[in-house]
């Protein structure tokens, strides 16, 4: 079987980074003929958009701020390139956010990640993601017809009916959450149907935690994950070394500080910030909430993309102290205002019955009145008083945590 899905995968990360940089200006000016983005983008020159650095101080989408703009502006929010009568599907995320999905093939970039699991054409893939209103069904459909596979649409729920397909088609190949998997294969054991012609998965949506790995392994399935996004399709995938994801050809991620837009060091947990080059629905710093790190090095499965530790938590730790929202951007704003510091942590907890906030603060060699500057800065920025500790560099914990709310009542 040959191992990679075309040259791309293998091309020197240098040449990958100027190829998609060249092209990061085209989709820019392609993106703000679309009112939204000519909004977000307003008083940005395309054209200057060649660098990293030029490309951090574009401003970062969140989520959040998507579904207002779609309240405000719908369907899309004025993000989309296409109008809703020229795409081929209107589909509906929780939140609820809207969702497009456009014509072509492979529209979510999900058939290099079925490639990396194993599937092939002529395989029978039992996909058991949702295709009530939700894209989950049609991402890895998508995927699958490209790599000219045949799709059992199996849905959600209907356990009994999709192990009765299972046994009657014959699937080598799963897609869908790795929980369900279990319940499918469960299920056939129970009934004494034979479920074994499913040899491969690529699961995502949820938590693979090592003891099911290790219990689909032992089932004989080969589970690998994808990690994807209505909005940008798949982000990353595992390979066979399954050592962290890969970054898709399709897309440039970047891990920045939660709340704000600035790329951190490679190692650092930050969240996942991902821009897409989809001509329909192009996406420019969209922030995912999500959060994880580069991994050092090259995949020892021979792709040379960047590769994430995959899935670490929810970027967004916003908190209410004393009956007030404190942001994880009001909190880097802070570190920004004094360039001594390193990794911050506002800790919330309770004393007396009140609120107390701890802004923990790592620095090298603290100047006199350091201390109290940064927490006359907590307070004109939160508008709320606060202790500050300042610690040595490396003592607060590399886990993307700006805000850590430890407050207990009983």
């Amino acid at each position: 079987m040959p191992e990679f899905y075309d040259d791309l995968e293998t091309r020197a990360p240098e040449l990958r980074e100027r190829e998609q940089f060249s092209k990061l200006p085209e989709i820019i000016a392609w993106a703000m003929n679309a009112p939204g983005w000519a909004e977000q983008l307003a008083g940005v020159d395309p054209r200057s958009v060649t660098s990293r650095a030029a490309f951090a101080a574009l401003p970062v989408l969140r989520k959040p701020e998507l579904k207002e703009r779609q309240q405000a502006r719908p369907p899309f929010g004025g993000f989309a390139a296409a109008a809703p009568g020229k795409l081929k599907r209107l589909l509906i995320s929780p939140g609820p956010i809207f969702e497009p999905e456009g014509h072509g093939t492979d529209w979510w970039n999900c058939a290099r990640a079925l490639f990396a699991a194993g599937f092939r054409a002529g395989d029978i893939v039992h996909n058991s993601f949702a295709y009530h209103l939700t894209p989950g069904g049609f991402v890895f459909e998508s995927g699958a017809h490209a790599l000219g596979c045949t799709v059992i649409p199996g849905g959600v729920g209907n356990t009994e009916q999709q192990v009765e397909a299972i046994v009657r088609f014959k699937p080598s190949g799963y897609t869908g959450t790795p929980d369900f998997l279990k319940i499918l294969l469960d299920a056939a054991a129970k009934a004494g149907k034979d479920a074994s012609s499913i040899k491969r998965a690529l699961v995502s949506g949820a938590a693979l935690p090592p003891s099911l790995h290790a219990e689909l392994a032992a089932r004989g399935v080969a589970v690998l994950q994808a990690y994807a996004t209505a909005e940008l399709g798949v982000i990353a995938y595992e390979t066979p070394a399954r050592e962290g994801m890969v970054v898709n050809e399709s897309v440039i991620v970047e891990i920045v500080r939660p709340g704000t837009g600035e790329p951190v060091a490679d190692g650092e947990v930050g969240e996942v910030v991902v821009t897409s080059f989809n001509p329909d629905y192009p996406m420019i710093r969209l922030a995912t909430g999500d959060l994880s790190a580069v991994l050092a090095g090259r995949s020892p499965c021979g792709r040379t993309n960047l590769r994430i530790k995959g899935w670490m938590g929810r970027a967004d730790q916003t908190t209410k102290v004393k009956g007030m929202f404190v942001h994880p951007g009001q909190i880097a704003d802070v570190a920004k205002r004094h360039p001594d510091l390193g990794r911050v942590r506002l800790c919330v907890t309770r004393e007396a019955e009140q609120d107390v906030m701890t802004l923990a603060a790592e620095c090298a060699a603290p100047a006199s009145g350091l201390e109290a500057a940064v927490a006359a800065s907590l307070q004109a920025v939160t508008k709320l008083k606060g202790r500050v500790k300042l610690v040595a560099p490396g003592t607060l914990p590399n886990d993307g945590k700006i805000i850590a709310d430890e407050r207990s009542y009983g």
